[in-house]
Formats: C-alpha cells, structure tokens, sequence
C-alpha cells in the first residue's frame, strides 16, 4: 500500500510529543532532543516520504556533491562552539574580535531574508554606497532600530564584552 502522507501528518498532529519522539527514533534509528511538535511532525513526515520515495538518482547526488562543496562558503558568523569544516570556510572575513577589523575587510549579516555586506573603511564603514562612522549607525540603517554594532554583525568578544 503506497504511503499517505497525508493521512500520515493528520495521525502525527493527534499525537503527544512523547509519542513523536518515539516514531522520530524508530523512523531516523536515533533520538532526538526537541520537543517541537511542529518540528518533529515536518522531519518525521519528510523521512517517510524519502524512504516510501526511493533515493536519489545518479545525476541528481552528483549535483548535490557539488552545491556540496560551494555550502562550505558561509556567509553569517558561526554560532560559538562549531568547529566543523563548513564553520572554517568562511567566504568573507567575519572577525571574532572587533580591534582586529582592519581596512578592506568585509563583514556580512543576513537580516530579513537579505545579505548585507558592509565594509571596513579608514574612516568608517560603507554599507549600500554609503558611509556610516560606526556599525551601530549601519545596523540601525539595516533595521531601522538601535542596535549595538557589533552585536548586530555578531562580533562580540566572548563573554558579551567588546
């Protein structure tokens, strides 16, 4: 009998968390640590679908080998603690500490479904053409409320500090 998902997500959206942390594990084969219902519903539901599916053709793995290696590119700051081989391959230098921004060096942040790129320059930092005296004045440009630059471009010295 073909797989329903509909029918499938129906029966899962009934069920309690505790029950959806069950079928996650005897679907995936591992637990989980969520408790997000909505979550658990979407990654079990997607699992099913790619088991009752079949995997991916040749041609189509090839290519995801390839989009592969470009993903190693990141284009926002790491969250504190990776330290996995996509985490090292950043594409625009997003400094850890910010006395050690030097003129020339690009800082990105996506904000909204949008990449901003803003750079270092000797006497300010230019963002969309334009030249701001500091990064709080280009996030504020960004978002149209006050932010703390360096806080908004992500950095901040460990341990909330600048």
């Amino acid at each position: 009998m073909p797989l329903n998902i509909e029918l499938e997500v129906a029966a899962m959206q009934r069920m309690t968390v505790d029950r959806l942390r069950a079928k996650y594990a005897e679907v995936f084969g591992e637990q989980t640590r969520t408790r997000h219902k909505e979550y658990l519903i979407k990654r079990i539901a997607w699992r099913m679908q790619a088991n009752a599916e079949g995997s991916l053709s040749e041609r189509a793995r090839r290519r995801a080998a390839e989009l592969a290696d470009e993903a190693l590119i990141r284009v926002t700051a790491p969250r504190v603690g990776q330290t996995d081989a996509a985490t090292a391959a950043i594409v625009l230098r997003l400094s850890a500490h910010p006395e050690s921004l030097k003129c020339g060096d690009e800082i990105a942040r996506e904000y909204k479904g949008h990449l901003h790129i803003v750079r270092v320059r000797e006497n300010g930092f230019e963002y969309d053409g334009t030249l701001y005296k500091s990064l709080s004045a280009v996030a504020k440009a960004i978002t149209g409320t006050h932010w703390n630059g360096y806080h908004f471009f992500g950095l901040m010295k460990k341990g909330g500090g600048q």
